[in-house]
């Protein structure tokens, strides 16, 4: 399921903004993008993700932003000398004006600007309001991801629907009884030679045998009762996405053996329409926990 949040916080010395994004995977998948010095949090923000998200490829990232009005400049002492050195080894190679000292100096790497430091207790604070953020940032993901849910829940009923109605089309049709398939049977015979007799027991035999192998009672039973517990799924909520996936392969089995069995064109329509549907029905239940 896709979703999006974003929580800000702030202390004295440093603000933080964190952002957790959510598209649809099979399985959990978090990605943790933390700024620096703050790899420490990575377990705890982990289990946050993990008791309230099941399902999902997650991205959550952490940016910090501190108070630089009391921040030191510092001359990389290393990195002038070499400067320097290299300055002494062109003098009187070519033909130029002594650097200035501001030209030095703007040279990257010789000036190094670095952030006041924090105290304990204020990196302290700053570490507990991060978690805060985070776990209101996904109570917030959680209430889209649930409202989306909502939306496909009602395209799911509707696809549900639909095989209800494929089935008790497939459950009626005339194809299916014992009469129909020994009329069949009579002209097969008839088509095959008029001087061919076969003894009315015989074909009534071999229509029985016939409508044993076609008898797709069993499938139908079987499609009803994935049915009913697709239904109690969605009525139910919470995490149900890889139990439904699990549902529409147990309603794609059926289909194909429904479809082999099928003994009219018109049943086997019925049940490539109702394949359409089940492969409909899984696709939309990939989107959801």
């Amino acid at each position: 399921m896709t979703g999006y949040a974003r929580a800000t916080g702030a202390v004295s010395g440093a603000a933080f903004t964190c952002e957790i994004k959510s598209v649809n995977s099979r399985g959990l998948d978090v990605r943790l993008r933390l700024a620096p010095g703050f790899d420490a949090l990575e377990s705890e923000i982990r289990q946050l993700i993990g008791k309230m998200i099941s399902r999902g490829s997650i991205t959550c990232n952490l940016s910090i932003e501190r108070d630089g009005a009391g921040g030191h400049v510092l001359v990389n002492e290393q990195a002038l000398a070499t400067v320097l050195a290299v300055m002494s080894e062109m003098t009187g190679k070519i033909a130029a004006s002594p650097p200035t000292l501001d030209g030095i100096l703007g040279l990257k790497g010789v000036l190094e600007q670095r952030d006041k430091p924090m105290t304990a207790a204020a990196e302290t604070a700053l570490s507990t309001a991060i978690i805060e953020g985070v776990s209101q940032a996904l109570v917030d993901l959680v209430l889209a991801r649930r409202q989306e849910g909502g939306r496909i829940a009602a395209v799911l009923l509707e696809r549900l629907q639909e095989i209800e109605d494929q089935i008790a089309q497939a459950e009626a049709h005339p194809a299916r009884t014992r009469e129909a398939i020994l009329a069949r049977l009579r002209q097969q015979v008839a088509d095959l030679a008029d001087d061919i007799s076969i003894p009315e027991e015989r074909l009534a035999q071999e229509a029985l045998l016939l409508a044993t192998k076609a008898d797709i009672r069993e499938e139908l039973d079987r499609l009803t009762a994935h049915l009913t517990s697709a239904h109690q799924l969605i009525a139910g909520g919470g995490a149900v996405g890889r139990r439904l996936d699990f549902l529409a392969q147990e309603f794609n089995r059926e289909a194909n053996t429904l479809c082999s069995k099928s003994n009219a064109v018109e049943l086997t329509a019925i049940g490539l329409d109702l394949k359409a549907s089940i492969d409909q029905l899984r696709e939309q239940v990939q989107n959801i926990e």
